[in-house]
């Protein structure tokens, strides 16, 4: 070691989950459909605005997800933000190896897409880049358009590895 230098300790899987779910974080399910025309999509607390103008949003997908070929290839896709009466369907399309789309709560999108009825806000993307980071993929998509749901309603979160409400 040379001075001015340190070694530094990386954190293992384990401590780096625990860190992660001490943090708060919305809760959003993500939809396209695939090549075939089939409905796809995914639980996700990683999404946040990127840029106003563009505006960009982005969410993360695990590459050993389901839908990961899906959103890979995909041009669109869909976003609905959550409240806690979609608790049922925020678990369900958490789900590996089920069909997400099976048991209703969801509607059209104007472009078409799936997405969960009664939504605090739905947007619709147009993908605008991919990124590789590690175990998952970061999607970045252009707004094309935005509804806001009925009344202001309450977001669900997650929290300590379970979806909780703001009181």
């Amino acid at each position: 070691m040379t001075e001015g230098t340190e070694t530094v300790r990386r954190a293992s899987s384990a401590e780096f989950r625990a860190a992660m779910a001490r943090f708060a974080a919305g809760v959003v399910v993500v939809t396209t459909v695939d090549d075939g025309g089939v409905p796809r999509g995914f639980t996700g607390s990683s999404f946040c605005s990127v840029s106003l103008d563009p505006p960009l949003v982005l969410v993360c997908l695990a590459n050993s997800a389901d839908s990961f070929a899906a959103f890979d290839s995909c041009r669109h896709f869909a976003v609905s933000v959550l409240s806690p009466e979609h608790r049922r369907l925020a678990e369900q399309f958490a789900t590996k190896g089920i069909d997400k789309f099976a048991s209703g709560g969801l509607s059209r999108t104007p472009g078409g897409l799936p997405a969960v009825a009664g939504a605090l806000v739905e947007l619709d993307c147009e993908m605008y880049a991919r990124h590789p980071a590690g175990d998952h993929t970061i999607l970045i998509g252009r707004v094309s358009g935005a509804r806001l749901g009925e009344g202001a309603g309450t977001p669900m979160v997650y929290y300590e590895r379970s979806f909780r409400f703001l009181a």
